[in-house]
């Protein structure tokens, strides 16, 4: 398995008139005959799918069909089920390519959480398009005769002055005082914090009972964090990533099971690593298939 060049930096210009084109019918008719899918690979959106999604930022687009794929490595960015989140998920909709996702640590759990859950390519997702599609934790897909082994979530780092409680009857103070602070790093728990940014046991002992299944043998692994040894080489002493049960559930997988190429984002990076045969994905746009 040969993975292609490593990506190339994408422009970042929105034109909504572009934003509105679309492959003709007949033009998909025509890509569709005589030729394998296709599969694209980039990190955190955080709920920014025109603007990395356009027909100027990735004008490959026209030539994918819905049976081709744009996977987003965690923070894809379901937050607030408002009027614009909507809007743009109609927009992403109507791409002519398929949605695939990994939640992160920035994402509304309480929506996730909520969403059917179906079964597609042999694993558990929720359907939040019929093209734009949450590959859920644990789950081994099988796409185009490879398979995938996806596990969102990850640690904050984002939160060293604490977590809020809205209900507190001084959340107010407490709320103004951080942000008189400067810099002040917090969350607000059920609003912009969830603890289900971290998985539970049942997600890990289910992920390592698919690989085991797959006699610990995968094409490609998806997080959105790293495997604890990564995390702190990329950290690089700094103290803002820490290790947790996440990130060292991940270090295991990576030391018993046998993968072809690992893709994570989080760290709003780019940066390839290629001697553990894993890569690092903010922006960059990525065939890998």
């Amino acid at each position: 398995m040969k993975m292609t060049e490593y990506g190339r930096m994408i422009r970042i210009s929105v034109k909504e008139q572009e934003a509105d084109k679309t492959v003709s019918q007949k033009t998909q008719e025509d890509i569709r005959r005589g030729r394998n899918v296709m599969i694209y690979v980039t990190g955190d959106t955080h709920g920014e799918w025109i603007k990395r999604l356009n027909m100027d930022s990735f004008p490959e687009q026209k030539k994918l069909t819905k049976e081709d794929y744009v996977l987003i490595l965690g923070d894809f960015g379901i937050w607030d089920d408002s009027k614009a989140e909507n809007y743009n998920l109609d927009w992403l909709e109507d791409r002519p390519f398929t949605t695939l996702f990994i939640s992160g640590n920035h994402e509304n759990y309480d929506i996730v959480d909520s969403l059917p859950v179906g079964e597609w390519k042999d694993g558990k997702v929720n359907f939040v398009r019929p093209s734009v599609i949450h590959l859920m934790r644990g789950q081994v897909f099988h796409i185009a005769d490879q398979t995938f082994f996806t596990f969102g979530g990850a640690g904050s780092h984002d939160i060293k002055d604490g977590i809020l409680e809205p209900d507190d009857p001084d959340f107010k103070r407490k709320k103004k005082r951080l942000d008189l602070k400067l810099y002040a790093l917090y969350r607000v728990n059920h609003v912009s914090w969830w603890e289900r940014e971290l998985p539970d046991r049942g997600e890990m002992e289910e992920g390592l009972e698919n690989l085991h299944k797959q006699r610990d043998k995968v094409d490609y692994i998806v997080t959105h964090s790293p495997y604890t040894s990564l995390l702190e080489s990329m950290d690089k002493g700094s103290g803002i990533y820490k290790g947790d049960r996440l990130s060292d559930y991940l270090q295991g997988v990576k030391q018993t099971v046998e993968y072809g190429q690992w893709f994570f984002g989080h760290m709003h990076v780019n940066q390839a690593f290629p001697q553990e045969r894993s890569y690092c994905l903010y922006e960059k746009m990525v065939r890998i298939l």
